[in-house]
């Protein structure tokens, strides 16, 4: 019996298809790095500002707003900080298989893209059915009026 196996997948990666992946690679970084960054910012914001609202405990109730809007930004930081971090290492091993023509980084490099695609889509899974669980709520909650 013939192995098709071997027939079936033999693709190859031709001088277009080298610049897009390479041209891909340098967006994709471009991007992972503004996240990292976006991450920074996301955690300071989160730290310094539960910090300053804390510290106003002037008004009744502020000091605890003040923890759920820390974690919250923290929490957000976490969240994006994979994502960027699938990206990131997508575009790296892109780069070093593209210039040393090295099959293993690049298995690795679609790796962290199938895992960075993956995890969006179970977050975005998560959220829709978020917003439906609040429309449904708010339709009870509108029914019982």
């Amino acid at each position: 019996m013939e192995n098709n196996d071997s027939s079936l997948f033999e693709l190859q990666i031709d001088q277009p298809v080298s610049n897009y992946l390479s041209e891909t690679a340098k967006w994709g970084k471009f991007l992972a790095i503004m996240g990292f960054i976006g991450c920074g910012l996301f955690l300071l914001v989160g730290i310094f500002a539960g910090s300053l609202m804390a510290s106003l405990n002037t008004l009744e109730g502020v000091g605890m707003s003040s923890s759920i809007m820390m974690a919250v930004y923290i929490g957000l930081a976490l969240l994006y900080f994979f994502p960027c971090l699938y990206l990131f290492n997508f575009a790296s091993k892109m780069q070093k298989a593209l210039r040393s023509n090295d099959q293993i980084q690049l298995t690795e490099s679609f790796k962290n893209l199938k895992s960075c695609y993956k995890f969006m889509g179970i977050l975005m899974i998560i959220i829709l059915a978020l917003y439906g669980l609040v429309f449904i709520g708010g339709i009870i909650a509108a029914s019982m009026q």
